[in-house]
């Protein structure tokens, strides 16, 4: 028997999936085939996932914690709890935090921040991850958009900026072997240490976080022979201005700020100046620097002004709202003030500097904020220093470590559900394939009992009719029967972007940054920037205990100066001003000189953790954490 389910997990490939259960009971879980972007194929995470509902070191039952030790309760007693404390400090809503994160995409997880704004409670705002990105397209285009993934099949060119294809999306990666096969040429520009070389017929290697000066060389080079064509500069706001910035910069000047050579400036120059059409995909990492919102917009900028904007076969790719084809008027409460709101990026700082009222309860769901944010030992001590932590999550992470109540969680693949992505514009559905551990509960069915136990009580709807209401939208025309039926919809959006050039912002133009900053150099101590990126068989933090390494394991090229007065023999330290991690070292000849890379989301508790070395620091814009502005050294 075959059933059709979906993916929401927080990926850019959202996939349709088909459950295959066999005769002997066994599930094979695999891409679904009739999806037009799954296209029958998932990726590798998707069978450590099956592994993640029956590992033994999963949370099945509520626990309160004793002193150091953990003690089994009952529902009874866990809601019972929760309901004493959440109306101990009601009086003061903002006493209570929500800090909500992104572990499940699907809309029903919307039902935590209706919950903790009808309460008034404190929340937080900004990203770990993308909203310097997102910020930074919709001030140069006036909303977040691209053109349909699917229509990178019609590009001659493709510019992969910055997107590890082997780790961060196999069926954009996908689409990019299809594109080539057709003919298009890749050129990769990164750091390196990527994976990208197997993808590209070229490639460029980019000093971190300077991938705004590189665009700018780029769009000098199509100012000075004069390849700009002046319709499209009808289409733009601020060029003057955008033009001077320009050209107040020699290419050389531009080329040495990204430690780039002028002749591959010419390869990327040659790749933009062609007449035929030239996709760019943004990476996500592009966005994780002090000036991640400048790197953004440059890139767009050149895009927009090589003519590649509104177009078939081009546009600039960095991502749209997983939300927003759905209708989520459900999940907005009625007459809600403004509420107090912390920073993710700084949460442990803002914990701690809050007062009039300070923060007296954390709860925590789809996140794990001690591991992932900047700066650890500061967010745990934010949680040791308040009151009452509840972690609504299946494994002992590092913050539930800190908790003073767990609940155990329903997980993917248990629950209803409809999910959206922030790459393509399918709707899917969830349906559940294996049934949850006995006492875990969904989200859902936690707080709409805790719910009932306030006084006044918290009424939230049914879960059924806020699955109806999201398919209440102008970009949708299915109902929840048959979705149901079929898995999975498209929703109603043009296959490209601004296609007649018309932008929106009030005055329908393409608007430029108005700054280029320039890079500060590596601090002389510590020389080298670290770059905490994806893995590749786990989504952040969401490593099993049983498959973590002993020591984690770092990256660097050769030619690394620390690298060069190490004695391997020894044992090797990652360092910051912060602290310091004991790590192996690889060696990645391709990558940049002045740059360490660490893959992500190893648990502390376990030797890992490399957030522990990085300062809490924000992007230009979006509230976003500035993750690779840490520089680090190596050393015995």
């Amino acid at each position: 028997m075959d059933i059709v389910t979906a993916c929401t997990l927080d990926c850019s490939d959202c996939c349709s999936l088909l459950a295959r259960i066999k005769s002997d009971g066994n599930v094979k879980i695999m891409g679904n085939p009739s999806h037009p972007f799954t296209t029958g194929f998932t990726c590798a995470r998707m069978g450590r996932f099956q592994k993640r509902l029956q590992s033994p070191n999963r949370i099945t039952t509520p626990l309160l914690r004793e002193k150091n030790n953990w003690k089994v309760i009952e529902w009874e007693e866990a809601l019972g709890l929760c309901t004493e404390k959440v109306q101990l400090y009601r009086h003061e809503p903002e006493s209570i935090l929500h800090i909500n994160g992104d572990g499940d995409m699907g809309v029903l997880g919307k039902i935590n921040t209706l919950f903790f704004s009808k309460l008034g409670a404190s929340q937080v705002s900004g990203s770990l991850c993308d909203s310097a990105g997102i910020a930074a397209c919709i001030s140069d285009c006036g909303s977040l958009e691209t053109n349909d993934i699917l229509d990178l099949l019609h590009a001659s060119r493709i510019v992969n900026w910055g997107k590890d294809l082997t780790r961060s999306s196999i069926h954009v990666a996908g689409l990019v072997r299809k594109a080539r096969q057709k003919g298009a040429q890749v050129l990769s520009i990164s750091p390196g240490g990527d994976g990208n070389l197997d993808f590209s017929d070229e490639s460029i290697r980019v000093r971190p976080g300077t991938d705004r000066f590189l665009a700018a060389a780029v769009v000098k080079r199509l100012l000075l022979k004069d390849k700009i064509d002046a319709n499209i500069l009808n289409h733009a706001e601020n060029w003057p201005e955008f033009s001077k910035l320009i050209s107040d910069w020699s290419i050389a000047d531009l080329a040495k700020a990204c430690d780039v050579s002028e002749a591959k400036v010419e390869l990327l120059y040659n790749v933009y100046s062609n007449p035929e059409p030239v996709a760019t995909l943004l990476g996500w990492g592009l966005q994780r620097y002090r000036y991640g919102g400048e790197n953004i917009r440059f890139i767009n900028a050149l895009s927009f002004l090589s003519g590649n904007i509104g177009r078939t076969g081009g546009g600039s790719y960095f991502n749209i709202s997983s939300k927003r084809n759905f209708n989520l008027d459900w999940a907005k409460p009625s007459g809600e003030s403004n509420r107090r709101t912390l920073l993710v990026p700084k949460i442990g700082q803002d914990i701690l500097n809050a007062h009039n009222p300070p923060i007296n309860m954390i709860w925590v769901n789809g996140f794990n904020p001690v591991n992932q944010a900047p700066d650890s030992s500061v967010v745990a001590s934010a949680f040791a220093a308040t009151p009452f932590k509840v972690v609504v999550d299946a494994f002992m992470t590092d913050t539930a470590e800190r908790a003073d109540l767990i609940l155990p969680c329903e997980l993917m693949l248990e629950k209803e559900d409809i999910v959206g992505s922030f790459l393509h514009n399918y709707i899917n559905y969830v349906r559940p394939v294996f049934s949850p551990p006995e006492n875990a509960r969904s989200d859902f069915w936690i707080l709409s009992e805790l719910g009932k136990r306030l006084d006044p009580p918290v009424v939230l709807p049914q879960a059924e009719d806020c699955l109806r209401a999201s398919l209440d939208s102008s970009y949708l025309n299915i109902s929840l029967e048959a979705l149901r039926t079929k898995g999975f919809v498209r929703a109603d959006r043009p296959e490209i972007a601004y296609s007649d050039l018309n932008f929106d912002h009030r005055d329908g133009k393409y608007h430029f940054p108005a700054e280029l900053h320039e890079e500060a150099p590596s601090p002389p101590e510590f020389p080298s920037r670290l770059l905490t990126l994806v893995r590749r068989n786990h989504i952040h933090s969401q490593i099993l205990p049983e498959e973590h390494d002993s020591i984690p394991v770092i990256w660097v090229s050769p030619e690394n100066q620390d690298f060069k007065g190490l004695d391997v023999k020894k044992d090797v330290y990652l360092a910051s001003p912060l602290g310091r991690l004991k790590v192996k070292v690889k060696l990645a000849p391709e990558l940049h000189p002045g740059t360490v890379i660490y893959r992500r989301g190893d648990w502390i508790k376990f030797g890992g953790g490399a957030n522990q070395l990085i300062a809490a620091g924000l992007t230009d814009m979006g509230d976003c954490a500035a993750f690779y502005d840490q520089y680090v050294r190596l050393e015995n």
